[in-house]
């Protein structure tokens, strides 16, 4: 059920939950889903928050759902062979040439250079002036 709009009957039929009943789905997501621990943390938030909550729930539930498919398409890579002559030899001698954790690391490590548009220049410009800061000079 999506966030307690409506149900089906046994016959297939589309069926208008009462308020009640939305309302209890809403907070058995809260406890079930969304790892709240008190009825009255579920009880105060808003409509607004929990729709933002359960969205992201359901994209936490596809990036788990992906990095098990990356898994099992790795299992498979691991395993990957090529034919050397006439018999097959793994296509990754060493695990570093499978995956180079060094490099990965490395990767997030470096500085990277962000470049600065006029936009960006002209929102951080703003933002000093807003927080009363004195600009370039103070």
């Amino acid at each position: 059920m999506d966030e307690g709009e409506g149900s089906e009957d046994e016959k297939g039929n589309e069926k208008q939950l009462t308020s009640e009943e939305v309302y209890e789905e809403i907070l058995l997501n809260c406890f079930r889903y969304l790892d709240f621990d008190s009825l009255q943390d579920a009880e105060t938030l808003t409509l607004r928050e929990y729709k933002i909550r359960m969205k992201a729930y359901r994209l936490k539930r596809i990036d788990r759902e992906y990095d098990m498919h990356l898994q099992a398409w790795l299992n498979h890579q691991v395993t990957a062979t090529k034919e050397s002559g006439k018999k097959q030899v793994p296509v990754f001698k060493k695990f570093k040439n499978f995956y180079d954790y060094e490099a990965r690391v490395n990767e997030v490590k470096k500085p990277t250079e962000v470049k600065l548009t006029q936009q960006m220049k002209r929102l951080a410009n703003l933002a000093v002036g807003a927080n009363g800061k004195g600009g370039e000079d103070g």
